[in-house]
């Protein structure tokens, strides 16, 4: 029994030891397996994550993290600050610092042309005159006479028929002074007895307070009126000195127009030079074609409302064609004002019904002028919409007076032909730039270039 007993002990021992020494080699085994495992799920992940070729089964995912849905959107990163402003704000903001620079560089013009704005009128004033006078040059020295004695026959000649008109519309007014005033006088009479007459119900005491009351008004503003007198004859010397400038600008441009140009594109930057030496002689044909036109239509206006003023026995009609003339190279504006003093002079001195026939005559005539001269005379070329002669005749009233009213329609014509040509300038350049694609490409010829088209095999 003993032995029995120790026996069994000792297998069981035995057995115990046997199974000890295996749970090693288990516990390696199993940690192998997870460690394969791991491993798997890793290289799964990974291939998850980079991406398999369009075809390929998704793959799999642990059972812990439910793969999402396919309609599910892809959620994108954070986008650019830039990116996140829409297209159309970021588009008026690039325009809109580029107006802001350009306003500030035609504030900044205005400026320094009204601080020279004697010197600018009368230049831009010569450039009228020259694109008036320079045809005649051309024609001169087409029959063979010399640049210079061309120049100076035509300006002299120019000058004196404008002195001449200033002279004797100046010798008329004088003349006619005297007259004038006492058909003013009569006329203020015939309307003091209208008044009475009327059914407004105007006494006679009323209408003498209001004498009284001018005449006590010009008596208190006498200090005023002086200086206003004095500010006259500031105006007188500045006009004269303005006249010269003209002159002398004139004689220079009509003799040396061509290097004047010349000299002024080696300013303009290389690469938009071609571009502005062939806007420059278009501009000064439209300008040419705008002087010479307007003139023509103010003489007729002239002469056709000065002729019905003088068959109408009305006075001053010399006087107010000539004002009628002047006041035709200021558009709509000018004609309005010319055309009312002439109804004004009518009414004062000749009573309501002739002051109804000259006013007939001035619309006549303008309407004709409107409809028949403007478009037959100034062409396609020089004209500008009804609106634009509008606001340019304003602006350029409330920049420069008169003068800057006079200059705007021209400015603004000529403006129109430069940009115009710019434009297809620019749009021509970028036909010849651009390349040839598909089948144009076939047939397109080689541009010529400055040794001519080029030759093949070179």
């Amino acid at each position: 029994m003993y032995r029995r007993g120790r026996d069994s002990r000792g297998e069981r021992w035995g057995g115990r030891e046997k199974i000890m020494s295996k749970v090693p080699g288990w516990l390696g085994r199993v940690g192998a397996g997870l460690t394969r495992m791991g491993q798997r799920l890793e290289e799964r992940r990974a291939a998850g994550v980079s991406g398999d070729e369009p075809g390929d089964e998704p793959a799999a995912v642990p059972e812990s993290v439910p793969a999402p849905p396919t309609y599910a959107p892809a959620v994108a990163a954070r986008p650019d600050p830039v990116a996140a402003i829409p297209w159309g704000m970021r588009v008026a903001a690039e325009a809109g610092w580029r107006l802001l620079v350009l306003a500030g560089t035609l504030w900044v013009l205005m400026k320094v042309i009204a601080e020279v704005q004697l010197v600018v009128l009368a230049f831009v004033a010569a450039l009228l005159i020259t694109a008036l006078l320079q045809p005649t040059v051309a024609r001169l020295r087409g029959l063979g006479l010399p640049r210079g004695l061309a120049t100076a026959l035509t300006a002299i000649t120019g000058f004196v028929i404008m002195g001449l008109v200033g002279w004797f519309v100046v010798w008329q007014v004088m003349d006619n002074l005297g007259d004038i005033s006492d058909r003013v006088r009569d006329g203020i009479d015939e309307l003091k007895a209208w008044l009475l007459d009327s059914p407004f119900h105007v006494t006679e005491q009323q209408i003498n307070d209001i004498a009284k009351n001018l005449s006590d008004t010009i008596g208190t503003n006498t200090e005023e009126i002086t200086t206003a007198g004095l500010q006259g004859v500031t105006v007188m010397v500045e006009i004269l000195t303005g006249i010269l400038l003209t002159m002398f600008s004139t004689l220079f441009l009509l003799y040396d127009g061509k290097k004047v140009w010349t000299w002024w594109l080696k300013l303009v930057p290389a690469q938009a030079r071609p571009g502005v030496a062939g806007a420059g002689p278009r501009a000064w044909r439209t300008l040419t074609a705008y002087v010479r036109g307007t003139v023509i239509v103010a003489m007729i206006d002239a002469i056709f409302i000065g002729l019905g003023i003088y068959f109408l026995d009305v006075p001053l009609a010399v006087p107010l064609g000539v004002f009628i003339f002047l006041f035709s190279f200021i558009p709509l504006v000018g004609a309005v004002v010319s055309g009312a003093l002439a109804v004004i002079v009518a009414l004062v001195t000749q009573g309501v019904f002739t002051a109804l026939m000259v006013l007939l005559v001035v619309l006549a005539v303008q309407q004709i002028e409107g409809h028949v001269l403007q478009p037959f005379i100034l062409g396609r070329a020089v004209r500008v919409h009804p609106l634009a002669v509008v606001l340019a005749v304003a602006s350029g009233g409330l920049v420069a007076g008169i003068g800057g009213a006079v200059v705007a329609v021209p400015l603004v014509a000529v403006t129109n032909t430069v940009v115009g040509y710019l434009r297809a300038y620019s749009e021509e350049q970028a036909l010849r730039t651009a390349p040839a694609h598909g089948a144009t490409a076939y047939g397109a010829e080689p541009a010529p270039g400055p040794q001519g088209p080029a030759k093949e095999g070179e």
